[in-house]
């Protein structure tokens, strides 16, 4: 977790709320040591854009992360549907093999 970065994608996120990617980015920056501040993130993306499909890959990991394999699966597998549905064959082939190996 890089807090300058976090500060720099805050800022940005200041001035164009609606920026799924910076959003996005912030989850990721959030991943090591903060979870629960990664996947808040996340969500946030999704509710933002629902087509979003590398949010759902990372709330099904984190999920998968935290032990809870119910919530992995439901988001994984929502995931690789908007996947299909947005044509992203490669996302959808890796949320399947992640599935697969849970």
């Amino acid at each position: 977790m890089n807090q300058e970065r976090i500060k720099t994608l805050q800022q940005l996120l200041q001035m164009d709320p609606n920026d799924t990617f910076t959003q996005f980015a912030l989850g990721l920056e959030h991943l090591e040591g903060q979870p629960l501040e990664a996947e808040r993130h996340f969500r946030l993306t999704l509710e933002k854009d629902d087509r979003y499909v590398a949010a759902y890959f990372q709330l099904g990991k984190l999920a998968f992360d935290q032990g809870d394999e119910k919530a992995a699966t439901d988001w994984l597998e929502k995931g690789i549907a908007v996947a299909e549905e947005v044509g992203d064959a490669h996302a959808a082939g890796e949320m399947q093999d992640f599935l697969d190996q849970m």
